[in-house]
């Protein structure tokens, strides 16, 4: 019997999409749970604490902009039979806040609209924006997720799949240079003097490097990726980091974008070797949209995408490929070496045996052929037998639809910074097909999430405390009303590509009904 796909049974399960019917209730009718009357014995608790266990107890999750709310300060969560809109206005310390209920959530709003003077002065004062497109220097065709970083300091980005990239640079780095990588291309290197604002465009050339067939037939992949795993502890390193990343997950039908959400996050990565203890995130800031209404008769939601982003470190976690138990179910050859920066790397293609028929996956692995590093890796289930993980994916159909999988792919990159490799790029994009039991036609829908890394640090990094971690059920805040890049202020985000930028913009009469006042 062949063993279980550790990789994929233990590692993606994780990454489960929620299919239901969209229930919406009568808003009104839910008003009365803000004068329902708790008891609470908790005493004194941050901020973030106290809207957990409201939240536990009220059955209702909290939405919220992170600049009305200090998660970390200390509040008192002592109260006897009290209606919860009091329990919210001493917790919260706040008599301009408003209370709205939609669905289950309770989204918290200020009547009047946050000043953005004050903060937008700092900004101007402290950070100067640069943004543009990496492009082919041949073609013009730019090149999605390439690299982009700061060479003196772990601050940096990735292009998005129109090869457009923002990058805050603070003052104090102004003397800094900018390095952009892409496999496949000579590194290029340019010195902020010689960039000014927005619209810059950064060519890259193309390397061709002439290897002889017979030298790549001679080289045994396993070898490499055996190489590579005896190397991740020099490579990655053996002590934690702390990453801060932007994140984005979404759900599309046909063109119609149902649910949007984004965030910066904090993430401590723990040591690649010899630890016990898992990565942790944190949430800085974050917003969320909903675009579903009671004439979507299905919805889909994307399940534990932010957690599943870090599972999807291979390196840490070790895809299935590169697992010793499991390559004896693959077949590896080398298709090509290309330039990394001013290096080569080895491009392994990998694909299930043919005498193999669960699901498993097939796509390159990209070896630093010096070090032998893991720069990139880009994947998929098997198409073939993607049937058979209908139940990995599906956490719950809707009755009367029959819902499966038609693509599932992943793409992660790691980054050299100061001689060490750390993640840098994890995305996913996942089509379903759903279609109405006895009805001919389909629905198509195409989730995605994406994890970029802008910013590095490993000096005096410690674990997250257990009560600053961000709860799944309120990451993410419901109570913006358009798609303002200004909502980041000097946070580093990825930019939407135009299919996603459009189809936020169509939403803009939707988003009206979730948001307070305007901001």
């Amino acid at each position: 019997m062949l063993p279980d796909n550790g990789f994929i049974r233990k590692k993606l399960k994780a990454l489960l999409l929620i299919l239901a019917l969209s229930l919406w209730h009568n808003v009104k009718a839910q008003e009365n749970i803000l004068d329902s009357l708790f008891t609470f014995t908790e005493g004194v608790v941050k901020t973030a604490n106290a809207l957990n266990i409201i939240s536990r107890q009220s059955g209702y999750n909290f939405s919220y902009d992170s600049r009305l709310i200090d998660p970390e300060k200390e509040t008192s969560l002592s109260f006897t039979n009290s209606r919860l809109n009091d329990i919210l206005d001493s917790v919260l310390a706040g008599d301009s806040l408003r209370y709205t209920i939609v669905d289950r959530y309770i989204i918290i709003s200020r009547q009047m609209p946050l000043p953005r003077a004050a903060t937008d002065s700092i900004f101007l004062f402290s950070h100067t924006f640069i943004s543009g497109t990496v492009v082919d220097s041949d073609s013009d065709e730019p090149l999605p997720f390439a690299t982009i970083g700061l060479k003196n300091t772990g601050r940096g980005t990735v292009t998005n799949a129109s090869g457009e990239f923002g990058l805050n640079i603070p003052y104090d780095r102004l003397n800094d240079t900018i390095s952009i990588s892409y496999l496949g291309y000579l590194g290029n290197e340019i010195p902020l003097s010689r960039i000014s604002g927005s619209n810059v465009q950064i060519r890259m050339q193309r390397e061709f490097i002439s290897i002889p067939e017979i030298i790549i037939r001679t080289q045994a992949p396993q070898e490499i990726i055996y190489r590579a795993l005896a190397a991740i502890s020099p490579n990655y390193g053996n002590t934690p980091a702390k990453l801060t990343a932007f994140y984005r997950e979404g759900v599309m039908k046909k063109q119609k974008l149902q649910n949007y959400s984004e965030a910066v996050i904090s993430i401590f990565k723990s040591s690649y070797s010899g630890s016990l203890f898992g990565d942790q995130i944190k949430i800085l800031k974050s917003r969320k949209i909903d675009n579903v209404n009671m004439r979507d008769t299905l919805s889909v939601r994307l399940k534990a995408g932010l957690s599943t982003s870090l599972e999807l470190d291979g390196v840490k976690n070790h895809f299935d490929f590169i697992s010793k138990t499991s390559m004896p179910e693959y077949r590896y050859s080398i298709s090509d070496i290309v330039s990394y920066e001013d290096e080569s790397a080895y491009v392994i293609d990998f694909e299930q045996r043919e005498n193999v028929e669960q699901a498993l996956f097939r796509g390159s692995l990209y070896v630093n052929a010096l070090d032998y590093a893991i720069l990139h890796a880009e994947f998929e289930v098997h198409p073939k037998y993607l049937g058979k993980m209908k139940s990995s994916f599906i956490s719950s159909t809707s009755k009367g639809f029959d819902t499966w999988p038609q693509s599932v792919k992943y793409s992660i990159s790691y980054r050299r910074f100061s001689n060490r490799y750390f993640l840098n790029h994890v995305r996913g994009d996942l089509v379903f097909i759903s279609r109405q039991k006895r009805k001919l036609f389909n629905s198509q829908f195409r989730v995605f999430f994406e994890l970029a890394v802008t910013g590095i640090e490993t000096e005096g990094v410690s674990r997250f405390d257990r009560e600053g971690l961000a709860p799944i059920h309120s990451v993410f805040s419901r109570t913006i009303k358009s798609y303002d890049s200004k909502f980041w202020e000097n946070q580093d985000f990825l930019r939407p590509e135009e299919n996603l930028l459009q189809a936020l913009k169509n939403m803009n009469v939707r988003l009206g009904e979730f948001s307070g006042e305007d901001q």
